[in-house]
């Protein structure tokens, strides 16, 4: 159920979204092989308590800092124990009456709100106390921390896909990886959820954990295949990446030294500047090949160009990608590329009139260009193409 009393504002800060029946029961068919009769279940931020459910021979517990929502959660669920606090303070098996014996199973859908990212950035305010060993910029991040302090046995949440596959973001979860293994991940678009839909859709994993010692290195990640919803799976390790082969973000000494009244400087030594990237999501927000400086431009490696074009290329291709790819780096197979170098070429200098100089290859016809663009795609993204 939609949390309706609250403002956006405040929905965004709590991160309160509604989540579809049909995810709810795909958590719940999750979680079944382990529920028995010694099984505490728990939602440490429960909202409405859509994702608690009486199964009988288990413990639910629904926990919320939101008062109003767990007063609506309990009309609706009389044999579930509700608490109205803050599950981020004070954690502990403790303080919701677990005890260490119990097999404890977290479910749910906890908020995941980065204060940093710019996304509302306007609106968000998060004021309420948390552990300091769990804090971190995103709720999400600490709310699995929390999982890890209360020592679940089996952890079934969504969030970001992007707190797997970012190596930073990964980082950030060391306590929790190195307790926890990843033993299914459902791929679902934020498009699912109707409340938060506004933006460009980002990839949200339905994901299953297990309490394990050996834990879960990034290399492991790498190598998962996930699922997404109506395709077959999808692993980072199937690709290679555009940061493999040039630089991402400006370096600090790129800053250029030319002076712009030099007249005995060739035009062809000028500098050519690109946008900062940051995943394909980002590059379908932000340009691709600038004509002046700035602190959030790359100054081009001309050596480099060709990988330049390749990415402006792939910035008007992003319709052909399913949603799951959007957290990702640009995508690349660099020697299926270079035999079709020309098309990118040509389809940038179209675009870019004024790198045509910069190139060494001469620009092919468009109708030419476009069915190679249409085969490098194809064949770069498989059963995944759009």
């Amino acid at each position: 159920m939609s949390q309706a009393h609250l403002a956006y504002k405040h929905r965004v800060n709590l991160g309160s979204y509604y989540t579809p029946p049909e995810i709810v029961n795909t958590a719940w068919e999750m979680i079944a092989p382990y529920v028995n009769s010694q099984t505490t279940i728990i939602d440490s931020a429960c909202g409405y308590g859509d994702f608690l459910k009486d199964c009988g021979q288990a413990l639910t517990i629904g926990c919320d800092i939101d008062g109003t929502a767990i007063d609506v959660a309990k009309k609706h669920n009389d044999k579930t124990q509700f608490f109205q606090t803050n599950a981020l303070c004070n954690v502990s098996r403790e303080k919701f009456g677990i005890s260490q014996q119990s097999d404890l199973i977290v479910v749910g859908n906890p908020p995941y709100n980065d204060k940093t990212s710019l996304i509302r950035h306007n609106i968000k305010d998060v004021d309420f106390d948390i552990d300091e060993d769990i804090a971190c910029r995103d709720l999400g991040i600490s709310f699995l921390r929390s999982y890890n302090k209360l020592e679940a046995d089996v952890i079934c949440v969504l969030h970001p896909l992007s707190y797997l596959i970012k190596p930073a973001n990964f980082r950030l979860l060391k306590e929790f990886t190195e307790n926890y293994r990843l033993i299914e991940g459902r791929l679902i678009s934020s498009w699912e959820f109707p409340e938060s839909a506004k933006h460009t859709p980002f990839p949200i994993v339905l994901a299953l954990y297990q309490r394990d010692t050996q834990g879960m290195a990034y290399s492991f990640i790498r190598s998962f295949r996930f699922r997404p919803e109506g395709r077959g799976n999808f692993s980072l390790g199937d690709f290679d990446y555009i940061n493999n082969y040039i630089d991402k973000y400006p370096k600090k000494r790129n800053r250029p030294t030319y002076v712009e009244e030099d007249v005995h400087r060739s035009e062809n030594d000028n500098p050519l500047f690109f946008w900062t990237m940051r995943d394909i999501n980002a590059l379908k927000r932000n340009r691709t090949f600038v004509e002046s400086y700035s602190t959030n431009t790359i100054v081009i490696d001309k050596q480099k160009l060709d990988y330049y074009a390749y990415i402006d290329v792939f910035k008007r291709n992003l319709h052909r990608l399913p949603f799951y790819f959007g957290n990702c780096d640009v995508l690349i197979d660099d020697n299926l590329f270079k035999q079709y170098k020309s098309a990118f070429i040509s389809n940038t200098v179209r675009h870019h009139p004024f790198l045509k100089k910069h190139f060494q290859i001469n620009p092919i016809e468009t109708q030419q260009a476009s069915s190679g663009l249409d085969t490098y795609f194809k064949l770069l993204l498989g059963e995944h193409h759009v």
